[in-house]
């Protein structure tokens, strides 16, 4: 992204969102095109269950998702399991369910609001279910807190483009990764460069559209992370809710693209596994 090519610029774009996504903390309303409208029907569009849904604490599912990488992670009974940018905690409290009581599931997310939430939702999540094996902190995603070879699986639904340092994020996910321990992670990609006039939109930009990279670009930052064994499985759902929930920054975005183009033209979700080697 243009915009992103120094360091005063980087801190300056992180700055605002993390307003951003402490206002909808705070307030409600979405990013990765406002689904947080219509959060149980996008997110039923994205491959969760209605009875995963039904079970979460109110205000867990803030419409931030563009994919289920719970689905993806095959998680077992007494893993470790890390969230970047978890939120109000919504993949984190699915995956503490199937990790059981002799795991643990950390949420990590830079905004200080959201990490209140979550933690409030924690209280309703734990009188629920008597789980303890969820913790939530405070931290960025380029600078994990949590120690070298520590978790076994790597969750992260539609948070790392918004990374101003995205190779810096693949070198803290294999850095905390056991040997053997896996990604599994839904993203937003570009099929093709946006137009200088959207890469430049800062609703955009908190919308999960104007940070995202090409697929090619990710593969790269993967490899040079040395994990391996890597998948790129491109997914039309989430640009199919976004149309067929009339989302008003697909719209948006929509009026500013070449005619006879739409958003699906040049944004895909798409799901990322790959494994640390042993």
């Amino acid at each position: 992204m243009g915009c992103c090519n120094n360091k005063s610029t980087d801190i300056s774009t992180q700055e605002v969102i993390r307003e951003s996504y402490g206002k909808i903390a705070l307030q409600g309303g979405g990013c990765c095109g406002g689904l947080s409208s219509a959060s149980a029907q996008a997110s039923q569009a994205l491959g969760y269950q209605s009875d995963e849904l039904a079970a979460l604490p109110d205000g867990a599912d803030m419409g931030l998702s563009c994919g289920n990488p719970n689905a993806l992670a095959a998680l077992k009974p007494g893993e470790v399991v890390l969230d970047l940018g978890s939120g109000g905690g919504f993949d984190v409290f699915l995956a503490a369910r199937k990790v059981g009581p002799s795991g643990l599931v950390i949420g990590v997310d830079m905004t200080p609001e959201m990490i209140a939430k979550a933690r409030k939702n924690l209280v309703a999540f734990q009188t629920q279910t008597g789980l303890k094996n969820v913790e939530f902190r405070l931290g960025e995603i380029e600078h994990l807190p949590a120690a070298d070879d520590t978790v076994d699986v790597v969750l992260s639904n539609c948070v790392l483009n918004l990374s101003v340092d995205k190779a810096q994020v693949w070198r803290e996910i294999s850095r905390i990764l056991k040997p053997g321990g896996r990604v599994a992670i839904s993203d937003i990609a570009l099929l093709k460069p946006l137009p200088e006039v959207v890469a430049q939109s800062i609703e955009a930009l908190v919308g999960c559209i104007a940070g995202a990279v090409l697929i090619e670009e990710t593969k790269q930052f993967v490899r040079d992370a040395g994990l391996v064994d890597a998948v790129y499985t491109p997914r039309v759902e989430y640009v199919q809710a976004m149309k067929n929930l009339q989302d008003p920054l697909a719209e948006k975005i929509g009026a500013l693209l070449p005619e006879g183009l739409d958003i699906s033209d040049y944004i895909t979700s798409v799901e990322i596994q790959a494994v640390k080697p042993q």
